[in-house]
């Protein structure tokens, strides 16, 4: 999809747009033990669902930033992040853009385009790897005569996806800087 020739406020959410929402959102009062309503709040700054080749989707945090300076100033009240924002559609984002986000309020990031491929190329791994193993329930590169059971065994490559999908996960958490925080 080609948007050069489209208005820039159309493909993305401006703060006038997000404060109509955090007002909204605020008035709904208070939670049952007193404490403000927490809502987070998915602003389009240019991040989609799925995966896209590289320059066909340009990520703009700086709207992020531009909306919580335009709603502060609107509530005049000294807090300089008074939005949480989602940030749908992360996967292959760029570390950079990722960290720039968190520090304009990003507090939830969804990465399953990611966590989906890495699931996938753990399977595929083993597939690779294992390949002379599940061609047949007996015989193999170690003799015509052993079992195969263990290769095929839908366990073991399934661990495998997950091993990968957990390698990506500790890698999202370094990236959005939730590493020994608790």
């Amino acid at each position: 999809v080609d948007n050069t020739d489209v208005d820039s406020s159309k493909l993305y959410t401006q703060p006038e747009e997000v404060w109509q929402v955090y007002e909204k959102l605020t008035s709904v009062g208070k939670a049952a033990n007193g404490d403000d309503a927490m809502f987070t709040v998915a602003a389009a700054f240019g991040n989609v669902h799925g995966v896209y080749a590289p320059g066909n989707v340009r990520l703009e945090p700086e709207i992020l930033h531009n909306t919580q300076k335009y709603i502060s100033e609107k509530l005049g009240d000294g807090n300089k992040k008074p939005v949480s924002f989602v940030f749908h559609g992360g996967s292959g984002s760029s570390v950079e853009d990722i960290q720039y986000a968190i520090k304009a309020g990003v507090i939830k990031m969804n990465i399953d385009t990611d966590t989906q491929w890495a699931f996938w190329d753990g399977v595929r791994e083993y597939e690779a790897t294992n390949r002379d193993y599940l061609q047949g329930q007996i015989g193999n590169p170690d003799g015509d005569d052993k079992p195969n059971k263990k290769y095929y065994d839908p366990r073991m490559m399934l661990r495998s996806g997950e091993e990968s999908m957990a390698d990506r996960l500790c890698d999202a958490m370094k990236d959005l800087n939730c590493v020994d925080v608790l």
